[in-house]
């Protein structure tokens, strides 16, 4: 049964008051998400909640959810696959389709020929505490009949937030006054009451689950009271293992209303001297534009990378204004770059990675695997 009600344009000022909060303004775990937004946004509840449910359901929204620190809850990194060109849609539907661990999943090319321009399949790749990401990767090679592949996982972040709307008026060289925060990714161990409440907290909302009380149900499904529940997603929250409450644009696809969140999505390298790296990415991370920044060793495939970036724009121009406006500020810190190049997303799906050891261990048997092959080997 259909609930869409209220106009689901981008353009809407209602709509865009709501998303401007409701993308990635509501960090940590909160018991009253959709409360916060409508007090920071300034539009009545009952308004939020109408018109996210028919965001939703318009498929504006693409989903709905409290995102989660996936850095610190699970080993990850950054995939590269080189596949050939008449594998490469066939290895693509597999990994979104056939792998809860790959999440984001594009394909990239450059504007030259350029070291890494090979490899045309990236994706993000988590595996969950106790599993080896080298075996599965491995694994997910021979499965897609990859050539090569290169792991790299996130030695630091410094940004990590999405906000489309909000950047959208965003100008090259725009950048906050301080030096951004330097986010470790040291994989925190978890209680098994602690992952019941992080597999019930995480899961995304059905359009009719958008309603103020919405962790009630939740709680319930965890087999936990709900006071307890807020306690130990609370716990979870101070241990900083849980992200943003967010609502996530379909970004990349034309929306059901004609428009594009956004049109041109690019992956940015620099290589910096050795050393550097968390000064280059707090400097980095320091521009409003990115959505994400990490330090990620690309290895020579990628010509010694160090520092990555992710901007979106509507224009490809713009985009690589910002890229400039980001390359000057560099060179004006005296930090200087060896190597730097853009990888343009194409064709682009993105779900959550999942996180859960438990879900591991049933993938694992669901696809005729051993779980206990699948180990970390003990260091």
């Amino acid at each position: 049964m259909t609930m869409l009600t209220g106009p689901t344009e981008l353009e809407d000022e209602t709509n865009r008051r709501i998303l401007h909060i409701s993308e990635d303004r509501i960090a940590g775990f909160e018991r009253d998400p959709f409360g916060r937004i409508a007090e920071e946004s300034g539009v009545a509840l009952d308004t939020v909640l109408e018109r996210i449910r028919a965001m939703l359901e318009a498929g504006v929204i693409r989903r709905v959810r409290q995102t989660l620190m996936a850095t610190n809850l699970a080993p990850g990194a950054l995939a590269a696959w080189q596949v050939s060109q008449d594998n490469l849609h066939q290895a693509f539907d597999d990994l979104f389709q056939n792998d809860p661990f790959s999440g984001h999943v594009v394909i990239r090319t450059t504007d030259a020929e350029t070291p890494g321009s090979a490899y045309r399949l990236w994706t993000t790749l988590k595996v969950p505490q106790g599993f080896s990401i080298e075996k599965h990767a491995t694994y997910l090679a021979e499965r897609i009949g990859a050539k090569e592949y290169r792991l790299m996982p996130a030695r630091c972040l410094f940004v990590l937030g999405v906000g489309h709307m909000r950047r959208r008026a965003i100008g090259p060289g725009s950048k906050s006054e301080a030096l951004a925060n330097a986010t470790n990714t040291t994989v925190v161990e978890l209680s098994e009451i602690e992952w019941r409440v992080l597999e019930a907290v995480k899961r995304e909302l059905a359009p009719a689950e958008v309603a103020r009380d919405l962790w009630a149900l939740r709680a319930e499904e965890a087999g936990i009271a709900l006071e307890e529940f807020y306690q130990v997603a609370e716990g979870l929250n101070a241990r900083g293992v849980v992200g943003r409450f967010s609502t996530f644009l379909e970004h990349v696809k034309e929306l059901s209303t004609g428009e594009r969140v956004t049109r041109y999505n690019a992956l940015f390298h620099w290589a910096v001297p050795p050393g550097r790296e968390l000064e280059a990415g707090r400097e980095v991370g320091r521009h409003h534009i990115l959505t994400h920044a990490y330090w990620r060793e690309g290895g020579p495939e990628f010509a010694n990378v160090n520092i990555m970036a992710v901007a979106h724009g509507m224009e490809k121009p713009a985009v690589l204004a910002h890229k400039a406006a980001i390359d000057e500020h560099l060179a004006a810190c005296g930090i200087p770059v060896s190597y730097t190049n853009v990888f343009w997303g194409g064709r682009s799906e993105i779900k959550p990675s999942e996180v859960s050891p438990f879900a591991y261990e049933r993938w694992c048997r669901d696809t005729g695997i051993n779980p206990e092959s699948m180990r970390a080997e003990v260091r």
